[in-house]
């Protein structure tokens, strides 16, 4: 009679999981009805552009000489990849990604952490944390370029005084490489670090707070609870913050174009694909420059994405 028993127990459960299978197969057929038609719609937008990008970077094209056109096939990316430009470019825009990036970690996942446990006037202190952000990139970047000249900004005055008298007053921000860089991460910090805290507040809210509790109640100091509880448990909205800003950072242009013009060797790889294509005309070697700005973006989502070992299409779900 047991075996019976378990037997109808058994059967009931297949029909259960079947019945699950179906469902969740016309939940699916469903979604894509409906998001299909968008989903074409974005894929062609998308595509098209990179297509005929790849495309024109095999061509030597000059836009004033459009009769001249002619096909070189991947002689553009063997210019632009033993170029000494292209390669300093990479390097200004890698430390520009690097140490933003630490620091937006750093401070972003402080704020997001007195935002989480503040309790009044949380809203208040949201907005205004979320202010910077707000404000256009290219204003950003003239508010930090008149803050940091000799003529017209205050930071020197402010060293100096800090300081004592052993800064100096007529110090040229923007006269070397390393000071122009300094400003230029210290305007994209400021501005995006909101951004960086906004998407790890939203992990934090993912964090089991009873976790948290036993850990504390074991003995665990806060560290280890930081490390060993609240980080595993944001590790999908750790990897898209990371992901989206270091993406950001990689393609910087604004505010080194608004601060520098690409002088003292500040020039990004986004400067460059810009001076290629728009300042010379050269769209056979700026649509090369593109691409490989491209690859370089896909090669950085997919290391992200195999180092977090994160399923964002099931993260958070019991």
């Amino acid at each position: 009679m047991s075996t019976v028993a378990e037997t109808s127990k058994g059967e009931l459960t297949s029909e259960e999981q079947a019945h699950l299978s179906d469902r969740a197969k016309g939940e699916r057929n469903l979604g894509w009805r409906l998001a299909g038609p968008a989903f074409v719609v974005m894929l062609l937008v998308t595509l098209y552009p990179i297509a005929y990008a790849v495309y024109l970077s095999l061509f030597n094209y000059r836009l004033t000489d459009p009769a001249g056109k002619k096909l070189v096939w991947l002689q553009n990316y063997i210019t632009a990849l033993s170029d000494s430009l292209f390669w300093q470019a990479f390097v200004t825009t890698l430390v520009i990604v690097v140490v933003t990036l630490v620091f937006e970690l750093i401070l972003g996942m402080a704020i997001a952490m007195v935002m989480h446990r503040v309790v009044w006037p949380r809203r208040t202190l949201r907005t205004v944390v979320l202010i910077p952000y707000a404000i256009v990139t290219v204003v950003s970047g003239f508010s930090w370029l008149y803050a940091a000249q000799i003529d017209t900004g205050f930071f020197n005055h402010w060293l100096h005084f800090i300081t004592f008298g052993g800064f100096s007053e007529s110090y040229n921000w923007f006269g070397g490489r390393w000071s122009s860089l300094a400003i230029i991460c210290l305007s994209e910090i400021w501005k995006t670090t909101p951004f960086m805290s906004l998407l790890l507040l939203a992990g934090l809210a993912q964090v089991d707070s009873a976790q948290e509790e036993a850990a504390k109640v074991d003995g665990a100091t806060w560290m280890q609870r930081f490390t060993k509880v609240i980080l595993p448990n944001m590790k999908a909205a750790l990897m898209v913050a990371l992901l989206f800003r270091t993406l950001d950072a990689v393609r910087i242009y604004d505010n080194p174009y608004v601060m520098t013009g690409g002088a003292n060797k500040t020039n990004t790889l986004s400067m460059l694909v810009g001076t290629e294509t728009v300042s010379r005309v050269e769209i056979g070697m700026g649509s090369a420059l593109a691409v490989i700005l491209f690859l370089i973006v896909l090669i950085i989502a997919f290391i992200f994405v195999k180092l977090f070992k994160v399923d964002l299409t099931t993260s958070g779900r019991s």
